[in-house]
């Protein structure tokens, strides 16, 4: 079994027992489906959202959605594609009404799914899309727009903090930086 296979079965198992998942608040709020998360589970390179919304809890895989367009596009344009990177979310259920995800809905999710796919993946760089995902990883009162773009290690791992898409579907003049953190992103992890 190859490594891609081996560790596939590995995210899989995780998966297994939370397929009905209701640990957090969210998993009785109204969602659908449990949107794991999807691509490339020997990636070097993964990034991670806030939560699901609508489209992705609808059709249940991360970022497919008006912002899941903009990111596919970034990533094309510079040479990848959505299967050659992981893409997942802090919380793996739609919070009602696509508001933030709260403290305890990101703390228990974290730590029963987050961290052991990223335990799994072993990646060598995680982007995070925007400040929830962004708090993950940093204080809180870290602002994205101070640390963006630039890298952090964490763990053996750099994270590299940049702007959620929907953030660049409504700021445009934006639309460079997320795209050159994006090519930072893909540079360290060669």
């Amino acid at each position: 079994m190859d490594i891609k296979t081996y560790k596939q079965k590995l995210l899989e198992q995780l998966y297994e027992p939370y397929k009905k998942c209701t640990m957090c608040p969210l998993g009785n709020l109204g969602r659908k489906n449990i949107v794991f998360g999807e691509g490339n589970p020997n990636t070097k390179l993964m990034f991670i959202g806030e939560g699901p919304g609508q489209k992705e809890d609808d059709l249940c895989r991360p970022f497919v959605g008006r912002s899941g367009q903009l990111l596919t596009k970034v990533l094309e344009a510079i040479g990848l594609s959505r299967e050659q990177v992981f893409i997942t979310n802090v919380v793996k259920c739609r919070p009602p009404k696509n508001r933030n995800p709260l403290p305890k809905e990101r703390e228990t999710c974290t730590n029963l799914l987050l961290l052991k796919q990223i335990k799994i993946i072993r990646p060598k760089v995680i982007c995070t899309l925007g400040s929830v995902a962004m708090q993950t990883f940093f204080e809180n009162n870290a602002k994205i727009s101070k640390i963006r773009g630039k890298i952090f290690k964490k763990d053996g791992t750099n994270i590299i903090p940049t702007y959620h898409p929907a953030y660049i579907l409504r700021n445009n003049r934006e639309l460079e930086n997320f795209a050159n953190d994006i090519k930072l992103a893909k540079k360290l992890s060669l």
